[in-house]
């Protein structure tokens, strides 16, 4: 059996006195796309700010590769080949957009190296090329997700760490935007770990999904047989049973009464 490249071991992190993650143990194979479902607060993107080092575990493993990696400082994670794209974007709004995509590769020292990926995440983004020398902070919200992903490409991650990438976005960008994604995780191989609240998009995009609520880990399995799941359709996909099931709840109800 092989090591997954990426692997959480019993995690739970907190802010101050509040737990955020209780035990939260899920792994990531060699080039796949895994998502993480659940409500507002269930703790999906402290599970990606604990892998990349901005909070420290208060117990458990973080396993890159098979070597722990819980504890260290965020710059060191990213020279490991752990990438994050932020929720919210969190682009530099005064620095160019050039500018921003070096801050990405602010790790390495091959110049030419640098200056080759910048021309191949233009690829990706022709409009970032267009604009290259105007302020990231005038772009819209879709534009700064683009920025935000490039930026994060520049340190040649292995593994990204995508938070909400379609926060705020229309349906329109969402899909490009998601559409690249795939790009990224075929032609690259990177492995990403995907944190969405557009259930429909992760579960049709990722290959391996798991739901956490309030800071566990309740269902994991393919995000073809997550989609099948009754729970999962109506709470996350918005799709109520009609039959025998939805029948009985109604006369439970009803008892109620």
């Amino acid at each position: 059996m092989t090591t997954p490249v990426l692997e959480l071991a019993n995690v739970e992190s907190s802010y101050g006195p509040v737990q955020a993650l209780r035990g939260v143990t899920l792994t990531v194979e060699e080039g796949k796309i895994v998502t993480v479902l659940g409500a507002n607060g269930a703790g999906k993107s402290t599970i990606l700010k604990t892998i990349s080092g901005i909070i420290d575990p208060s117990k458990g493993q973080v396993k890159l590769r098979g070597a722990e990696i819980q504890g260290f400082a965020p710059d060191r994670i990213v020279r490991a080949g752990i990438g994050h794209v932020p929720e919210g974007r969190e682009v530099f709004p005064l620095l160019s957009i050039e500018d921003n995509l070096r801050m990405g590769a602010y790790t390495r020292k091959d110049a030419d190296g640098v200056a080759k990926d910048i021309e191949a995440v233009y690829g990706y983004f022709p409009i970032l090329r267009e604009r290259s020398k105007q302020e990231a902070g005038q772009l819209s919200g879709g534009q700064q997700q683009m920025l935000a992903i490039a930026r994060a490409l520049l340190s040649r991650p292995s593994v990204m760490l995508m938070d909400e990438p379609s926060l705020g976005l229309s349906p329109k960008l969402t899909t490009e935007i998601f559409g690249i994604i795939v790009r990224i995780n075929r032609e690259r191989g990177t492995t990403i770990l995907l944190v969405e609240q557009n259930a429909h998009m992760a579960l049709a995009t990722a290959d391996y999904g798991y739901v956490l609520e309030t800071g566990r880990i309740v269902m994991e399995d393919t995000c073809k047989r997550l989609a099948e799941k009754e729970d999962i359709r109506e709470f996350y996909l918005g799709i109520k049973e009609a039959g025998v099931r939805g029948h009985r709840r109604w006369k439970k109800k009803k008892q109620w009464r």
